[in-house]
Parts: structure tokens; sequence; C-alpha cells
């Protein structure tokens, strides 16, 4: 399984998850996005004791809404930027939610960007459009372009 995940989408809202899907497809961007629709499920893939992670592979980059079923967003970022061997992937909010604590928060924790959901149809389009280029064709990150290696 190795390299098989550039993008993990962790959302629970289906609408927001084909939206975000569609826009990457759109853009040629990437074929390799997986998508996780709880706290708990996205954990398990990252850390737990059978994660494809044991190979030393991780994603390139998290798109991380906050309000998630069973494990919180803020929960899944605080685990992410403690670990030795996921801090350096880069993890953009991307939330409806626009209370100033939970930005904080989320920065405090080290997330690398923290965007607002657009409400606009259009706008949300772009929007995931212009992460999704700068984050997966623009940003480089520690590793290799296939994903970033364990210490």
């Amino acid at each position: 399984m190795k390299n098989e995940v550039e993008v993990l989408l962790i959302e629970d809202n289906a609408c927001d998850v084909e939206i975000t899907l569609r826009a990457f497809k759109k853009n040629n961007l990437t074929n390799k996005i997986h998508v996780i629709e709880d706290g708990a499920t996205a954990l398990k893939f990252l850390f737990g004791k059978e994660s494809d992670r044991q190979s030393g592979t991780w994603p390139k980059l998290i798109l991380l809404d906050l309000k998630l079923p069973k494990v919180g967003g803020l929960e899944i970022l605080k685990r992410l930027k403690s670990d030795e061997r996921t801090k350096v992937i880069p993890v953009v909010v991307l939330t409806s939610s626009q209370q100033e604590q939970d930005i904080i928060t989320s920065y405090k924790l080290g997330v690398n960007s923290y965007i607002i959901k657009p409400i606009d149809f259009n706008k949300f389009v772009d929007c995931v459009k212009n992460l999704g280029m700068y984050w997966t064709l623009m940003n480089h990150c520690p590793g290799d372009n296939s994903g970033i290696s364990s210490p």
C-alpha cells in the first residue's frame, strides 16, 4: 500500500467531500485521496496497529474538519503535531467554524493553515482548487514527493 495516499481528507459532510473530490479531480491535482468520515477512524488510520503507515509513508497533506463525530478535529491535530512521525505533515483545517477560539487553538496546536469553508458552491470549489494547488504542487515538505518518511 506504499504511497497510496497523497491527501487525507477527514470530513463527515458528504456534500463537502464530494465538492472537494471534484475540485481536486477537475484540476488534476491528485488521484490519491483517502476520505475518512470520523475522528476515531482517522486516528486508527494514522496511528493504529494495522495501519499501513507502518511502512513509513504518510499523506503529503491532511485536510481536517474540526466538527467530527467520535473524536474532534482539534484532538486529531494535537495528536498529529505531538508525534515526531507526523508533526511535519501539513495540516489544513477546512471547517465551517468561525469561532475565534477554534482558530487560536488550531494555530497553538501547530496547524499550517485555517480555512473557513465558503458557503457559496463556486467559491468553495475555487477555495479547494487553490489550496490543493498550493499544498500538493507548490509546497515542498521533508522527504520525497511521494510522502513523508519516518525519521
